[in-house]
């Protein structure tokens, strides 16, 4: 268990990528961390092809100085979850604190939306390129890139990857 005493927040929102939530929840509770869910509320939020997922708690009763790692799934989720200004101050004061922030395919919209990827290297999927290149990224197209404490992937294609990335960062510190 690589992830034993790891706190990981997980970012969640309804019309999220089913497979960008569930894949890198279920590894990294396989590792041994401890994976919260949070959301604008408590409440239960539908994926894009209608998986149900609950949070644990909402973004108004979640402290990132809690948490080692922050995950957030792509999908149309990071466009709506842009919009609760408390969503985007998480991923602010995460990056403040230097905790890890992965985000994967449309996720890149809250790295932009947080204002905290000019000059650093990242991934997105590739609709949102021009987006992430706009916000100051310089953006390039492979699996996994990591660039300090922000790792990023294109699509559910790369989960394997991204995964396991997350988890070689999180054991290593």
């Amino acid at each position: 268990m690589k992830l034993k005493n790891k706190r990981i927040a997980m970012f969640l929102e309804n019309k999220y990528e089913d497979l960008e939530f569930w894949y890198p929840c279920i590894r990294m509770k396989e590792e041994g961390a401890k994976v919260e869910i949070i959301a604008p509320e408590k409440a239960e939020y539908k994926g894009k092809h209608g998986l149900p997922a609950k949070s644990d708690k909402s973004v108004e009763d979640a402290n990132p100085s809690d948490y080692d790692a922050l995950i957030i799934p792509g999908g149309y989720s990071p466009d709506l979850m842009r919009r609760h200004e408390k969503m985007v101050d998480f991923v602010k004061k995460m990056n403040e604190e230097k905790k890890n922030i992965a985000a994967i395919c449309h996720a890149g919209w809250m790295l932009a939306s947080a204002n905290i990827i000019k000059g650093k290297k990242l991934t997105s999927f590739y609709s949102i390129k021009d987006d992430m290149i706009n916000a100051g990224a310089d953006w390039i197209d492979k699996e996994v890139v990591k660039d300090g404490n922000i790792i990023t992937s294109r699509n559910p294609n790369d989960l394997p990857a991204f995964c396991s990335k997350i988890i070689e960062t999180l054991a290593s510190e």
